[in-house]
């Protein structure tokens, strides 16, 4: 029998009402096995003609049912099995933990729930959910993962699945539910609303996600804006310190020279009064003999020896007429404050120098890369292989005439343009006698002669005559330069429409450009000389060059001495 038993399959021991294993199995006269109670209570006892539930043959009596006797015994040799396997694969099986939907079929330890059946409102574990998993009229029901109460599923009024979505009252609602309260309203299949919000929370979380890289973007981006302002604060502490130790330097050193100077008036006078001293006590001392004399003689009672030695009394000693000389104290007077006006004048020159450094540390920050564009050279100009270096060709050069092409100014522009933001280019200028540099619109005139200024479209500065400078604004800005740069630094702000330029050596701003409006697109612009050195016959043609960023480290320059003093 137990050899039989095993070859037989599950399903063959399960009621079809019931989906258990049969308890007191009885047969139809169609052939067909139960358990007593379901085929009794659910179909004979309710149904008038009794009816099949398989088969689904009409007995116009009610039919005699027959135990099963076989069928028992092997029900409940298979329930034993099945328990003894339940058993085991309960130990294997985790038990439902707080917060987890256990099984509804276990008894006893409750097992953790793996699927929830939306038809039968049952929770089951991984054993009693085979049924559903291999029979073919279970196969159909919806399974979900294990949810509790799903008895919230059906629908309180008629108590039936809510398997509807009410557009117009937005609540699930169960088939019924469209005859009575929502007749007539915009209802949908509970799957398609389903899918309509799930897609909306996908959108939603897509926007949410969007959100938040912003908002995470928006972190980097502060805490990029604290590390920079951390970097100038450390570059400002750095400059500070350097400034205010050559201050202190400069404050010992002028105390000291200034002490050394009036000491040194103290012994001048000192040494004048020890000169005068000295002379006056030798002419004490002459005095001094030729009045001892003098009184010797004069106490003789002797007359002749008397008239005799006087004819012999040596002459009275030269002496110098005192009345005008005079010892004057050294006049100090004025010295301190000249100290002070002299060392306040050095500290000013060392922050406008600081400041210039930290600003050109500052700019230098937005510099691009910049190389020039072939196709808007004047055809008098010459460009080198790596596109950073322009000057004026010995060799007349026919290029087509397109255009973007200068066909009057030795001009060219790069190949970069800028709409938006900063950014900062630096280009050697070191031994050319005249240059112009800057940035233009695009839509600057480039047939003809063109008057370089902000109302034409350019933002320049030029170099003339070999030290003569100025802004290019129609009427031209005379510059005062106190030195001659080698390396011009050129930086735009397009959003404040500021355009400066700086000599990077010096680190010293030259001139800026304010309250400017752009509204096309910048061109960086270079000319390495003026037409007067083309009618010169080239002469002394060096190119532009621009050159990689490199921040200058700041330097405080001192003289030997700071301060003088009368």
């Amino acid at each position: 029998m137990s050899a039989v038993s095993m070859q037989m399959t599950e399903d063959q021991f399960l009621c079809s009402i019931c989906l258990d294993v049969f308890t007191d199995p009885v047969s139809t006269p169609c052939g067909h096995n139960f358990c007593k109670a379901c085929i009794t209570l659910e179909h004979l006892d309710i149904n008038v003609p009794s009816q099949c539930p398989n088969c689904k043959k009409l007995f116009s009596t009610r039919p005699e049912l027959q135990v099963n006797t076989f069928i028992s015994e092997m029900a409940a040799q298979f329930r034993q099995s099945a328990q003894q396997k339940a058993s085991s694969s309960s130990s294997e099986q985790q038990a439902a933990r707080p917060g987890e939907v256990p099984c509804d079929i276990c008894t006893g330890t409750k097992l953790k729930a793996l699927k929830s059946c939306q038809v039968c409102l049952v929770s089951y574990c991984e054993t009693h959910l085979k049924p559903h998993l291999t029979r073919s009229g279970l196969k159909r029901h919806q399974l979900i993962d294990p949810v509790e109460n799903l008895e919230d599923r059906m629908c309180t009024k008629h108590d039936k699945l809510l398997e509807l979505f009410c557009k117009t009252d937005q609540m699930c609602v169960c088939m019924l539910c469209t005859t009575s309260d929502h007749k007539n309203h915009d209802v949908v299949p509970l799957k398609e609303e389903y899918e309509g919000k799930k897609a909306e929370l996908e959108k939603t979380d897509d926007e949410v996600q969007q959100m938040i890289q912003k908002r995470r973007l928006k972190i980097q981006e502060m805490k990029h804006s604290v590390e920079l302002s951390e970097e100038d604060g450390n570059k400002e502490i750095s400059v500070g310190v350097q400034v205010f130790s050559a201050l202190k330097e400069s404050v010992e050193r002028s105390q000291a020279e200034l002490i050394d100077t009036i000491k040194e008036k103290q012994r001048k006078t000192e040494k004048q009064a020890e000169g005068f001293i000295k002379e006056l006590e030798q002419e004490t001392c002459e005095l001094k003999k030729r009045s001892t004399e003098v009184e010797q003689l004069s106490r003789s009672e002797d007359h002749l020896h008397l008239l005799q030695s006087f004819r012999t009394l040596k002459a009275a000693p030269p002496t110098k007429n005192w009345t005008g000389v005079r010892v004057s104290p050294p006049s100090c007077e004025g010295t301190v404050r000249r100290a002070l006006t002299q060392l306040e004048e050095t500290l000013s020159n060392q922050m406008e120098k600081a400041e210039a450094t930290v600003e050109l540390k500052r700019v230098q920050r937005s510099a691009v890369d910049v190389t020039l564009d072939l196709d808007t050279a004047h055809p008098d100009l010459i460009v080198s292989y790596d596109e950073k270096q322009v000057k004026l060709s010995k060799v007349e050069q026919h290029l087509p005439d397109n255009p973007e092409r200068f066909d009057t100014s030795l001009s060219i522009l790069a190949k970069q343009s800028f709409s938006s933001g900063r950014f900062y280019y630096e280009v050697q200028v070191q031994w050319k006698k005249d240059w112009t540099l800057g940035v233009v619109r695009e839509s600057v005139n480039r047939k003809g002669r063109n008057t370089m200024s902000p109302q034409n479209g350019s933002w320049t500065i030029c170099m003339l005559n070999e030290n003569e400078y100025s802004a290019l604004a129609d009427p031209d800005i005379r510059l005062s330069l106190k030195s001659h740069p080698q390396k011009v630094g050129v930086f735009v702000d397009y959003e404040e429409g500021l355009v400066s330029f700086y000599d990077v050596d010096a680190a010293a701003l030259i001139y800026s450009f304010t309250g400017c409006c752009f509204t096309e697109k910048l061109y960086p612009y270079f000319s390495p000389d003026t037409a007067c050195s083309v009618f010169c016959l080239y002469k002394h043609s060096y190119p532009l060059i621009i050159s990689p960023v490199v921040e200058q480290p700041f330097d405080v320059q001192q003289k030997d001495n700071v301060l003088e003093f009368m």
